[in-house]
């Protein structure tokens, strides 16, 4: 009856197994162990069974069952000599298996990698692209959004940050076709256009993992060229948050589209800042003083005692620098004819680094 078990066992593996019972036979009757060639014969077996996708748990039954019913019975073999060989054999089996799992997981990564990198630069053909993405979850004949997250650290695939966002995305969601990668040491998340609650749960959990870092989301868009989109309007949200010194958590590309619009002209924005704020580089201090008092004001909604308290000066030394911008420009920040040109001065400002960098 455990002859008959031990061959069914065997039954479907026999090609795993070519050699075995000549090498347990050979090797425990004479208590030497396995030869570099033996050895080497067992790892490329096992290479063989992970290419073709046996399991692993099932092939270490199949040698226990092939020791069992090729037992040797020769004299001199004793039972820890046959032991001996079977583990050596199975040992270089299974060391030949993981290195071939090994080697398709890096092949696998390389793929999914390149396939991320032509995703968001769009560097591929369109129709392959969009065959590749299938195998991702990904129909790019729909709409896209992408979200990207930055914090204080560089992140790479398998980072600890972004196992546990998508642990809570796949916790929240299951599977919504959501890409979730990492690019130039951001987390990226790649979901349909018509799914904004996964975009606003990812850039809460990014938020989080990253220990408050922001999160820039792009306007969904159709076909391959339009994640490309997406993906570069979240990263402009990103620059902007940092030219502009916002500190939202979560900045839509939508919500900022005037600021794309007032730079498409440089020169006209230069221009701009010139005319209206080039005049406050006579103040003391140069103009850096007093363009740091007109962006508090405006922030604030034009209320004095609020942006005062911003820059840590009294109403009265801030109502002062209000004057001292009037005197040198001839603009009044108070006077609303006044005021759009020069917030908009001042934004252009911030976006062109002005007065650090020479217009």
């Amino acid at each position: 009856m455990a002859g008959r078990d031990a061959s069914e066992r065997l039954v479907g593996y026999e090609a795993y197994l070519e050699g075995y019972a000549g090498i347990l036979a050979d090797a425990s009757a004479t208590g030497r162990r396995l030869s570099r060639e033996e050895l080497a014969s067992r790892r490329a077996l096992g290479e063989q069974a992970a290419d073709a996708g046996v399991g692993l748990r099932a092939l270490v039954g199949a040698h226990m069952a092939a020791t069992r019913a090729h037992w040797p019975t020769a004299s001199g073999a004793s039972a820890d000599d046959v032991l001996s060989a079977a583990a050596q054999a199975l040992d270089a089996f299974a060391e030949g298996y993981e290195r071939a799992q090994r080697h398709a997981v890096r092949q696998e990564e390389a793929a999914r990698r390149e396939f991320i990198d032509d995703l968001l630069y769009g560097r591929s053909d369109l129709g392959r692209l969009a065959q590749r993405a299938e195998r991702y979850g990904l129909r790019l004949s729909y709409e896209h959004a992408v979200a990207v997250a930055r914090g204080t650290a560089a992140y790479e695939e398998g980072d600890l940050v972004l196992r546990e966002v998508e642990r809570a995305l796949i916790g929240r969601f299951g599977d919504r076709s959501v890409l979730l990668t990492t690019k130039d040491g951001r987390l990226v998340c790649v979901a349909p256009g018509d799914q904004e609650d996964v975009l606003a749960y990812f850039a809460k959990q990014a938020f989080a993992a990253t220990a408050g870092g922001q999160v820039g989301i792009g306007r969904p868009h159709a076909g391959p060229a339009g994640v490309v989109q997406s993906y570069e309007e979240a990263l402009n949200a990103l620059d902007l948050s940092e030219r502009l010194e916002l500190d939202d958590p979560v900045l839509r590309a939508a919500d900022l589209l005037v600021y794309p619009v007032l730079t498409r002209d440089r020169q006209a924005m230069a221009d701009l800042v010139e005319s209206a704020l080039g005049p406050l580089r006579q103040a003391r201090g140069g103009a850096q003083p007093l363009l740091d008092t007109l962006t508090a004001y405006f922030d604030c909604g034009c209320v004095s005692a609020e942006a005062a308290r911003r820059l840590s000066l009294s109403v009265r030394a801030f109502t002062y620098r209000l004057e001292r911008i009037h005197k040198l420009t001839g603009a009044d920040p108070s006077d609303p004819v006044h005021r759009y040109a020069l917030q908009t001065a001042v934004i252009g400002a911030r976006l062109l680094d002005w007065p650090t960098k020479p217009l």
